[in-house]
Parts: structure tokens; sequence; C-alpha cells
């Protein structure tokens, strides 16, 4: 046998091993995931930052495909953030036309719903309107909700959360006296991006980067996290079957 099919199959049979070991329920409900090291990734191959890019959007599918198989019921993608926005034109621009293809065919595949995550006033016309119509070509899916977050920032979407609920409490007339009095944390989380949604139960980054970059900020509050060496384009199934039972193992505290 040759030696690069010994290995696929001998990968193949550890990657089986750990999908048994995960007890069915403790299976997370939300992952949210930083796929980082699209551009050392291409680095290292001697590539372009878009081909780096390219291969992390062909990644995402892959890895809603095994969210989906373990029955996960919201994931949270964040493909774009409000620093990023900042970068050079020759760079940003080859990369929104890469997020606008990955979530159009994710649109086009029918399969699961897309919500949309983040400040889109602050992008470009053409990729809000991509990302609009993704999202409301794919309203009424049963799936699992996929969650596309561009133009993303936690400090962002809670500043927008604090002005959505002004704006409500003002059109009501509520004074700031009388807000003061009754604001809870549960009415800042019925503004946030994520309402409606459970929060994330595994965030998963990979690189070898270990913070959360400003990702879902309240939302994370009390979610277990996962930090993988891989590069996002090199993470494989069986790293994310890892991070799946090493979440499975864990005893959640809830910040206690």
């Amino acid at each position: 046998m040759p030696v690069r099919k010994f290995w696929d199959v001998v990968y193949e049979l550890y990657e089986h091993r750990v999908r048994r070991e995960l007890p069915g329920d403790r299976i997370p409900q939300h992952v949210g995931v930083i796929g980082d090291g699209n551009r050392r990734w291409a680095r290292a191959f001697g590539a372009t930052s878009e081909s780096g890019h390219a291969a992390g959007a062909d990644k995402f599918t892959e890895f809603l495909g095994w969210c989906d198989e373990l029955g996960v019921k919201v994931v949270t993608l964040w493909l774009l953030s409000t620093d990023n926005l900042a970068r050079p034109a020759r760079e940003l621009e080859p990369l929104l036309r890469i997020i606008e293809r990955l979530v159009g065919d994710l649109s086009e595949r029918g399969r699961w719903r897309i919500h949309l995550v983040g400040a889109l006033d602050i992008l470009p016309s053409h990729t809000a309107e991509v990302l609009k119509d993704a999202a409301s070509h794919t309203s009424d899916v049963e799936g699992m909700t996929v969650n596309i977050a561009v133009g993303y920032g936690g400090r962002q979407e809670l500043a927008d959360a604090v002005r959505s609920l002004l704006h409500e409490h003002a059109s009501r007339g509520t004074t700031i006296e009388e807000l003061a009095d009754i604001l809870d944390v549960e009415h800042i989380a019925e503004h946030l991006y994520t309402r409606g949604q459970p929060d994330p139960d595994l965030v998963i980054r990979t690189s070898g980067e270990q913070r959360l970059s400003g990702f879902l900020l309240w939302q994370s509050a009390h979610s277990e996290f996962y930090f993988c060496e891989a590069f996002w384009p090199d993470f494989r199934k069986v790293d994310f079957l890892r991070a799946i039972r090493s979440y499975a193992a864990r005893q959640r505290r809830f910040g206690t």
C-alpha cells in the first residue's frame, strides 16, 4: 500500500474512533469559530493572501457540514471584523469578493438559514446587498442557523445594542431616569445581533492565537474555548471532533 494511502486509512480510522467517543447529549447547541491563519498559511506556500482567504472560505463550507452532522443548531462564522475594513483596498476588495461568493454559495445550497451578524451600514453597498439577499433567500429554511459575521466587532455590537435600546424607549416616551431604573442585562441582550439565539457553548480559534479579539464579547461570557495550532485552511474534521470531545469532557460552571 502506498505510504500516503496508508496514512489516509489510519487518519480515517482515528477520526471514526474520536467520533464514537462523543456523548450524544454533550454536543454544543451553538459553536462560534474564529478561522484564523489564512494569510500565514498562504505565505508558508509562497502564495498570495487572496489564495489563503479562498482556501479559508472553502474550509468554512466544510466546517458547516461537520457541525450539521453532529446536530449543532447554530454556528457563527467570523468572516470580517470592523478592524479588517481598514485594510488597504488592494487587500480588502478581493477578500470582500471571496466573502460574497461564499455567502452566495451557502445561500444557493438552501441547506442552512443565514442570519447576518454585523454593522451592514459600514460595508460597501454591493457586499451588503449580497448578504441581505442571501439572508432573505434562506429565511424559510428550517436547517441549522448560520450567523455570518461580516463588519463585526464586539464593541460595535454593544454600542449598536445600546443605541437600539435607547431609540426603542425614546419612541415609547420613556425618560432616561425611568430607563435607568429598569435597565438590566436582558434588556441589552434583546438588542444584540444574535437576539433570540442561545449563547455560544463553544468558541474555536485556530492558528495558535489565544484571544477573542472582540468576538461575541457579550454572548461568550460563559462559553468554553478551544484553541488549535493549525492554520484555518489546514483545520481537519478530526481537529473539530477533538474540540467537541474536549468540550464534552468539561464541567461547565457558568461563572461559578
